[in-house]
């Protein structure tokens, strides 16, 4: 499923009517080329702090789609090239994208008047640190690798040449019929041969090594020790007892997502991805820090990476017996730019205080629901409806609004031959759900819809139905917050632990809104006692679906249900106004510069625009730019802000 990626946004405030009405005929600023598409991984405007429920943690770890390296590389060559389309018609193309109002974002609880401010002028504008269980904010601050005397020497990363391990590379790979790649020692020393042995082993983990006499030269051949097992599990043999299994590093990176860095790492490595693993993915568009665990790959070969990786870098390295959990975190705390505010200073100060001391509503951001004209709920109410012909036709038809051409291809053809094997040849990118829906169908045929779908990864399938979920929670909130405002009410309802209770008309003045929580429909939870407990099954009602029956025929879909506080109040709500001339410079430094030594640049006093500097906490499941839309009082959508003639800025 295609998103689109927006370099930036400018949040403006709405125009008149007319001015509205009128904002066709206004020509479009240009979009750069870099914002114009994007991928499933890609962020939009939309800021998550981690995946969204608990009930799909368990369901993303370490789930990988399955798809052959040459394919990945291609559909990665065609993704990053792909540049159908004028890019001026972007914003008529976004009209037929969502608005916050479409998946019942409608209410905010501050009433300071909004102002404008540009979000993600610059990715750099856009900070995430992760927050571990144990309360510690990860940074970038030491690039030291902990001495071990079983690593190897320095010598082990450059003994071997750019052809022994490319030759290497495809043996682990099995991607020739060689059973061994010989290696001849040149300068024969009993050292050189050990250096050798070490380089192969830690460089290429699946091969073993041995030494053989040939024509009166010594040759290391490396060979396979376990066949095609031996790449997906770490040599453990080779692994010293008294070290730690996993080695724990903080990743600092720019402009790219959690998955695709780990890709990127296990390239290099020459590892499957599937031996990372993490407590929550990143944003793409903002520069991240976080910790990631991998299985038996020394600090010392991590390290090395830092030489050759652009966008990258790792270091705190250590060594421990466990690995990172997903959800296994406190939360994010964020560092965030808006350029070129029109808030006066009181504006600001009242804006900033009332997210301080109340808060903004855990709405579920734009990104939740996609950015195309078939939002991602109502598949989920499909599969949820066991229409499954409704699922495949959402997915596969043609749709207004931004895409790539190759899939406006593909949809063309599917709507006008419903033949699958023809639809994917004009598929060239395999690995998106459209592809895999596609050669489900292939595989199952066209009356088994449901074994085609699953051929789809498990969390993007299980992204429908909680998308939808969410659609609910967000109109149901939206009703609760206009009914009753900002005050605990008799009905509503509130956690004892992990146990949702009903608050009772005696106890109400205990409880505040910030107290109150609301439910994710399922089958195992429970709904408030006034008005919008009914509103709940009214709404389900008129999606053809029960409230007291969740459980889906296909165990998969059976959704459980949860519950999510209302209101949040971030924590460590901090902010600056700045004043500065040259939108291109830095305006705080990152960790990677502080340990580069690079001085902040001086900014003037009375520059030509003003920027306000926030930085505040946020929990799991909690989207920044929610926090960020009520600063502003503004519709966060890509839609609202392209008809608002919204400014687009590299």
């Amino acid at each position: 499923m295609e998103t689109v990626e927006m370099n930036s946004v400018s949040l403006k405030r709405p125009r008149s009517e007319d001015d509205v009405a009128n904002a066709d005929e206004i020509k479009r600023q240009k979009i750069s080329e870099e914002s114009k598409t994007g991928n499933d991984s890609g962020q939009s405007v939309e800021t998550v702090t981690e995946q969204p429920d608990k009930s799909l943690l368990e369901d993303t770890k370490n789930e990988m789609i399955p798809n052959e390296e040459s394919e990945e590389q291609e559909d990665e060559e065609l993704e990053d090239s792909d540049e159908d389309g004028d890019p001026e018609s972007f914003a008529d193309m976004m009209k037929h994208g969502l608005t916050e109002s479409d998946v019942g974002i409608t209410k905010f609880v501050s009433s300071h008047k909004g102002f404008s401010g540009i979000l993600k002028e610059r990715y750099s504008d856009f900070v995430v640190h992760e927050i571990g269980k144990d309360g510690r904010v990860s940074h970038l601050d030491d690039f030291s690798v902990p001495v071990d005397d079983e690593d190897p020497s320095e010598e082990t990363f450059t003994v071997l040449s750019d052809e022994d391990k490319q030759r290497l590379e495809e043996l682990q790979l099995l991607k020739n019929k060689e059973t061994s790649v010989a290696i001849e020692v040149i300068e024969d020393t009993k050292e050189k041969r050990t250096v050798i042995h070490q380089a192969v082993k830690s460089l290429f983990p699946g091969l073993e090594t041995k030494t053989e006499d040939r024509d009166g030269k010594k040759y290391i051949i490396a060979y396979h020790a376990a066949g095609k097992k031996a790449l997906a599990n770490p040599r453990k043999h080779s692994w010293p007892k008294s070290r730690g299994s996993y080695c724990h590093f903080v990743l600092y990176k720019e402009n790219k997502d959690t998955m695709d860095a780990i890709n990127v790492l296990s390239k290099f490595l020459r590892v499957k991805p599937n031996i990372f693993s993490y407590m929550g993915t990143k944003d793409k568009r903002a520069i991240t820090v976080q910790e990631i665990a991998v299985l038996r790959i020394t600090a010392q070969r991590l390290a090395h990476l830092n030489k050759c990786l652009m966008n990258f870098k790792l270091g705190n390295f250590s060594y421990k017996n466990h690995p990172l959990k997903l959800g296994e975190l406190q939360g994010n705390h964020f560092t965030v730019v808006l350029r070129n505010i029109t808030g006066t200073d009181d504006q600001i100060e009242q804006a900033m205080h009332s997210l301080r001391e109340i808060g903004f509503i855990n709405y579920y951001g734009m990104q939740r629901f996609g950015t195309t004209a078939v939002p991602t709920y109502q598949i989920g109410r499909a599969i949820l409806q066991n229409n499954w012909n409704e699922v495949m036709d959402l997915i596969l038809k043609p749709r207004p609004g931004a895409e790539k051409g190759y899939l406006v291809k593909c949809r063309e053809e599917w709507a006008k031959t419903k033949d699958p094997a023809a639809a994917l040849k004009k598929l060239p990118v395999k690995r998106c759900v459209e592809g895999q829906l596609l050669r489900g169908l292939l595989k199952y045929g066209m009356k088994n819809i449901i074994s085609a779908f699953g051929i789809i990864p498990r969390n993007n399938r299980l992204m429908y139905i909680h998308s939808y979920q969410s659609y609910v929670w967000n109109n149901m909130v939206s009703k609760r917050i206009e009914e009753y405002g900002l005050r605990a009410v008799p009905g509503d309802l509130t956690l004892k632990g992990a146990t949702a209770v009903h608050i009772e008309e005696g106890d109400v003045d205990n409880y505040t809104i910030h107290d109150v929580v609301m439910p994710l429909p399922g089958f195992d939870v429970i709904y408030p006692k006034h008005k919008i407990g009914e509103a709940y099954k009214e709404m389900l009602v008129a999606d053809n679906l029960d409230i007291n029956n969740m459980r889906h025929k296909i165990r998969d879909y059976s959704l459980s249900g949860a519950y999510r506080k209302i209101i949040i109040r971030p924590q460590n709500v901090n902010w600056e106004v700045v004043a500065y001339d040259d939108p291109r410079i830095p305006l705080f430094t990152t960790d990677l510069d502080k340990l580069e030594g690079k001085p902040l640049p001086v900014l003037p006093t009375d520059g030509k625009f003003r920027a306000l500097k926030m930085e505040f906490s946020l929990p799991p499941s909690t989207y920044a730019t929610m926090a960020i839309r009520e600063v502003l009082k503004m519709d966060t959508s890509i839609k609202n802000q392209t008809q608002l003639n919204t400014t687009w800025l590299r």
